[in-house]
């Protein structure tokens, strides 16, 4: 289990753990589709980590119609990014 999930300090800073919960999954889903890590330069490949970190530096959020939003940008796509367009 990751050590970021047993502190309450993650849960308050989203808002609650259904909140919590929605964004990982939200954002584990777009990792998931070849979506980008907001964390310059991080090695790991565990998806689950890039996105705890994500949340606890202040990369991504939610949005009021419970959207992954990044901070200061629109909302993230849940589209599959379209590689063979030129």
């Amino acid at each position: 289990m990751h050590e970021e999930l047993k502190e309450e300090a993650i849960v308050n800073k989203v808002g609650g753990r259904f909140k919590l919960s929605t964004l990982i999954q939200k954002r584990l889903v777009q990792l998931n589709r070849g979506s980008r890590p907001l964390i310059p330069g991080i090695s790991t490949e565990d998806k689950m980590e890039v996105v705890l970190q994500e949340i606890l530096q202040d990369k991504i959020y939610l949005d009021t119609s419970n959207e992954v939003r990044v901070t200061g940008d629109a909302p993230l796509s849940m589209e599959a990014p379209d590689f063979d367009a030129l």
